[in-house]
């Protein structure tokens, strides 16, 4: 069957070509940006600030995503180090390049005076929206697909367009669109984030800390969909909990587990993680709520320590709360000391009204005209 595929190539100049697949990435990464620096101001955090975190946080990501993966791949590369570093032959993966992009983020923010917590909670969003974006980049290189499915499942049951439906057809066979399911579940995430940083019960690091827990459920159910998996040799429990326990609902609805040859693996490792992170984070936001680690509020203002560091608009704001009602108040102020002879004719004006009374009472028999008319 003859389809049109979309040239992963986007244009050239001269011996150079750009791929679909870096502008989507590149596009991704700018719309995170966009949205941290939007939430940044309201902190008063400079959008320089976000700008460097991002120049050095997207290298850090990729060598983070790299070595993530090739430690799970080590046969693949023990005999030819050098294909390590040719990345662009493929071999990346997202939790390896969001523990990169930690590692780069605790150093950065550390340096610059910031909660960590208070700045991870701003990117939360961002993150998403990088994925949710960059995810077509996979649709664009086909790759990262699930399992073989019939044209009529694309088309009559998910009622996908056909330039979807067409790129998913790698080979004469076509396949589930994992990326389409990741991108809708992180495009829901993010409205869930958007609307939960706006509420006073939140509290610092926990939009984070939500964002890894929302993540995690997501990719636990649609990585077993997928044929590219990292996985290992695992207890035959395990995988099968993890496989017939926890991914029941999937299988409720239709799905079915993407191919893992037994002799590479049987859990897959995406998933195990996934598991991890989602009681792991649980876990967390209830030690810090019970211990008090988690105090600070997402809207409470942020505070650089460094030196020279102003206070932010919602410090201003606080602020202006508090010193309102002392102002409504009437405030008495304290004379300035008078002139000796300003005194002095005060005095003598006072005695002169004192006097006038007196004056009024020595002459009782004097009444105005009208009443002597009257009588």
């Amino acid at each position: 069957m003859q389809t049109l595929l979309i040239d992963p190539v986007a244009f050239s100049i001269g011996s150079l070509r750009v791929h679909w697949y870096g502008l989507i990435l590149g596009l991704g990464a700018l719309a995170g940006l966009l949205l941290a620096i939007r939430e940044g101001k309201r902190f008063g955090i400079p959008q320089e600030f976000f700008m460097d975190l991002l120049l050095l946080g997207v290298p850090s990501a990729i060598i983070g995503a790299r070595i993530y993966y090739v430690a799970f791949k080590w046969e693949d590369y023990k005999d030819n180090f050098l294909d390590v570093f040719k990345i662009w032959n493929g071999g990346i993966a997202i939790f390896g390049a969001l523990i990169g992009a930690i590692i780069c983020a605790l150093i950065y923010v550390r340096r610059k005076g910031y909660s960590f917590w208070r700045i991870a909670d701003i990117c939360a969003p961002s993150l998403l929206a990088g994925q949710i974006i960059g995810r077509w980049g996979n649709f664009v290189n086909q790759e990262a697909y699930g399992g073989p499915v019939s044209e009529s499942f694309l088309r009559g049951q998910l009622h996908l367009p056909d330039f979807i439906v067409n790129q998913m057809n790698v080979q004469g066979v076509f396949h589930h669109p994992t990326f389409l399911y990741e991108s809708l579940w992180n495009l829901v995430g993010i409205v869930i984030l958007l609307i939960l940083r706006r509420q006073k019960f939140l509290r610092a690091g926990e939009l984070f800390i939500g964002y890894f827990i929302w993540y995690s459920i997501g990719r636990f159910f649609i990585e077993a969909v997928r044929t590219d998996s990292l996985a290992f040799q695992g207890a035959a429990g395990l995988a099968d909990f993890i496989n017939n326990t926890l991914w029941a609902p999937m299988t409720w609805m239709g799905f079915e587990l993407g191919h893992l040859d037994p002799a590479y693996g049987n859990i897959r490792i995406s998933q195990l993680l996934s598991v991890l992170i989602v009681i792991g984070g649980i876990i967390l936001i209830i030690v810090r709520r019970v211990t008090g680690r988690a105090n600070v509020r997402y809207l409470d203002p942020i505070v650089s320590t460094k030196t020279g560091a102003g206070p932010t608009p919602e410090a201003d704001l606080q602020t202006n709360k508090a010193v309102k009602p002392s102002a409504q108040a009437p405030v008495k102020q304290d004379k300035p000391a008078a002139d000796p002879e300003e005194t002095a004719d005060k005095s003598s004006l006072t005695q002169e009204t004192e006097v006038k009374p007196s004056r009024v009472e020595d002459t009782p028999g004097i009444k105005p005209d009208t009443e002597d008319k009257k009588e």
